[in-house]
């Protein structure tokens, strides 16, 4: 491992990040998947990765800094999984921030953020209901600490997620969701969860899209054509 490019996926074993863990492999990275539960360390390591048992929620910026040593990279793609507003908040923006403080500590150049495709917006202003609130907020205000970060991040905003199969292909809507210059419907946000962990990739292996938020769906439009 030594002899590699080393990222740390934070979440490993979240189906985005199981999905990623083969890619970035495949493309010359050392995976070091972070995990909660030891119990998941098989499935981590049949994804081409290699599992660390760390505990986010409770981590402070020393433990992750210490965690990131001579990586080059970090991916967070951690949650909470909503339910619990106080957990949302220590996983999905106190971690978020530690990590990112942590990375910058650590001399750790790019980082990777998985968050969704209006996360952008005042999460006071869309209309959420209250139980989604929690997680919007935290994004919403983990992503606004990554950019004012000196890291060269790259924010990923996919839409809907689901499990179809990764296409390669995708569409950019970086102007809220719109689409040729009109709102996207719920079918055209769908996205694979694939075509995520494809990005991730393709932002890693050829060193593209930093300081910039990536909002996507499923589409037309090769990742490796659009991400240059």
């Amino acid at each position: 491992m030594a002899d590699q490019r080393r990222v740390v996926i934070l979440g490993g074993h979240g189906k985005v990040a199981l999905l990623a863990e083969p890619k970035l492999k495949a493309a010359g990275f050392a995976v070091d998947a972070v995990i909660r539960n030891p119990a998941q360390s098989d499935d981590v390591r049949k994804a081409g990765a290699n599992p660390v048992v760390f505990d986010m929620e409770h981590a402070n910026v020393d433990s992750f800094a210490g965690l990131f040593e001579d990586a080059v990279a970090v991916v967070f793609s951690a949650g909470a999984g909503g339910g619990d507003a106080v957990r949302t908040h220590a996983v999905d923006y106190q971690a978020a921030v530690n990590a990112i403080d942590a990375a910058q500590k650590a001399g750790v150049r790019r980082f990777v953020m998985v968050s969704y495709d209006t996360a952008d917006r005042d999460p006071q202003t869309m209309g959420w209901p209250e139980s989604f609130l929690p997680y919007a907020q935290a994004k919403h205000d983990a992503d606004a600490h990554l950019i004012d970060s000196s890291l060269e991040y790259t924010i990923l905003g996919p839409g809907v997620l689901t499990l179809e199969p990764e296409t390669d292909k995708i569409v950019l809507t970086n102007d809220h969701t719109m689409i040729d210059g009109k709102p996207a419907t719920p079918e055209q946000r769908a996205t694979s969860r694939g075509n995520v962990a494809a990005v991730i990739a393709r932002v890693l292996s050829a060193d593209v899209a930093k300081r910039k938020t990536i909002a996507f769906y499923d589409g037309d439009q090769p990742i490796d054509e659009v991400l240059v």
